[in-house]
């Protein structure tokens, strides 16, 4: 490895460690409490007014403060910040001496010794055993902080270049705490999820990841091929086809929280793999879809965040149910002046569009343009707001609506300014499924390349016979942003897809 001057002065503490006998990265590590748990047990014992804890603590080096006889130093572990209180009396000359010499900011070390306060009042550890567990090598670099004169502390980031952030993950986690934070509130977001769909009695499943034919949405796949078997294969756009033939295995509540993978342009909030939570309920309709979306979501909120009131880029969100259900119509003429109802082809309705100053693209179909509308209506929807009934073009998967064959009975969730989820009253008429695919096929044929592909398999599904039901979709990473008020869905995955660095940024 090349080492820059920094890194190569470390490697030269690292060889004299070795050469004085120390291992530097030894197999065995003793802990008898975390750095919150020695706290709590050190406050245990002064409030019963007995002797403080002996304990061993182990985290990394934050601070450093080497004095003469005596130093400060704070280490950090996954539950809070320990202050070291190392003095030369309590240790042997050498263990001190190398402390002093070969020790860095980001080293993992073990430090053992009974509790205490020192007389600014803060509990320490008054070391008297002090290893050396993992040698930092490369200096992790320093976050930036300021206090005002009312004693309020910023934090900046420790990074210059934020794109770096992203590329080197396990340092940013290492130096910024709110960091850490958004992937705990991540997860426990997921849990909560995961909570009510099982205490409601779906059937956490799994599918294919790969898979001959993708299908259940309207993206362009990543493709591959399998050497053995020499079949090409899709990674996974959608889980929803291979979901529904579960209710057709008589599966009443399924659902599964995982990777998608499309083939498709990266934005704020748009990365090519994210995590999707599908679910399908049997016997039930559009309408139950918008109750099930609003309970679970609000009771995520609720169990993962304390609260139904949100901030999100300095705009109020409240959660608190019920959710207004607007039609897509009213939606977009009351964003855009166009009742797109009454351009009943595409080249009518790209005419008012071009009229009106939006963009309409020539070859785009009338229920694209329709998509396109929405688009430009969707950032003013701030709060949660079910929009529904789209267009059968763009809505394959979709049952119509009984009194208009151009419309089916679709929803789209939007909460501050973007599509949450995508709900169905599901077509289970295979007959119908059929034209629909075969439809999709000539869209194809014309060139639009996210066109639904033909799945025979899944129609041989559909004649064994699918209950009627509901399904939805939820981005869970856009959940996420929502929740830890983050702008762009890099900053709640933990590996964004990120371009080579050989490459010229776009």
């Amino acid at each position: 490895m090349e080492l820059n001057d920094l890194e190569q002065q470390r490697a030269e503490k690292l060889a004299r460690l070795i050469a004085a006998g120390h291992d530097p990265y030894p197999a065995r590590v003793t802990r008898t409490h975390t750095n919150a748990a020695a706290f709590a047990a050190f406050e245990a014992a002064e409030s019963a007014e007995s002797d403080p804890p002996t304990v061993t603590v182990t985290g990394r080096l934050v601070g450093l403060r080497v004095m003469g006889k005596a130093s400060f130093a704070h280490i950090e572990d996954g539950s809070a910040r320990l202050q070291l209180f190392i003095r030369q009396n309590e240790l042997d000359d050498e263990t001190y001496a190398l402390f002093k010499k070969e020790f860095d900011l980001g080293d993992f070390v073990q430090a053992s010794g009974p509790l205490m306060r020192t007389r600014s009042g803060e509990i320490s550890v008054q070391v008297q055993a002090l290893q050396l567990l993992a040698k930092a090598i490369t200096p992790l670099p320093i976050p930036k902080e300021y206090t005002d004169e009312q004693g309020q502390r910023t934090r900046y980031s420790a990074f210059s270049d934020v794109e770096e952030r992203y590329r080197q993950r396990y340092a940013d986690l290492a130096v910024n705490p709110e960091v850490r934070e958004v992937f705990r509130t991540r997860a426990r977001m997921i849990s909560a999820l995961r909570g009510w769909l099982d205490s409601q009695g779906y059937l956490e499943v799994e599918t294919p990841v790969l898979q001959p034919i993708y299908g259940g949405a309207a993206a362009r796949p990543f493709v591959t091929y399998h050497n053995q078997l020499k079949q090409e294969l899709y990674l996974r756009i959608s889980f929803e086809l291979y979901l529904k033939r579960l209710l057709v295995g008589m599966y009443e509540r399924v659902y599964e929280i995982g990777r998608d993978f499309r083939n498709e342009g990266v934005s704020h909030k748009h990365n090519p793999e994210f995590t999707q939570l599908e679910l399908y309920c049997a016997y039930t309709d559009l309408e139950g879809m918008m109750d099930t979306a609003e309970q679970l979501i609000v009771y995520t909120a609720q169990t993962a965040l304390g609260t139904q009131q949100l901030t999100y880029q300095g705009q109020e969100i409240d959660l608190t149910p019920p959710w207004p259900r607007r039609t897509l119509q009213e939606i977009i003429e009351t964003g855009t002046g166009i009742d797109y109802t009454a351009y009943p082809d595409a080249d009518a309705l790209r005419a008012e569009m071009r009229r009106r100053g939006y963009q309409a693209a020539t070859n785009a179909t009338w229920g694209h343009l329709v998509d396109n509308l929405l688009s430009e209506v969707e950032p003013t929807l701030l709060q949660p707001t079910f929009v529904y009934r789209y267009p059968v073009e763009i809505s394959p998967l979709a049952k119509q609506c009984a009194d208009d064959p151009t419309h089916v009975e679709r929803f789209e969730l939007f909460v501050a300014g973007m599509e949450m989820g995508n709900a169905f009253t599901e077509l289970n008429d295979p007959f119908e499924q059929e034209r629909r695919f075969e439809q999709q096929g000539r869209a194809e044929a014309a060139g639009d390349e996210e066109a639904h592909p033909m799945d025979e398999d899944y129609l041989r599904a559909l004649k064994y016979g699918m209950p009627p039901n509901g399904g939805f979709g939820l981005g869970v990473d856009r959940l996420a942003m929502l929740f830890t008020d983050r702008h762009t869905i890099r900053e709640v995955l933990l590996y964004p897809h990120l371009r080579s660095k050989d490459k010229e940024s776009v």
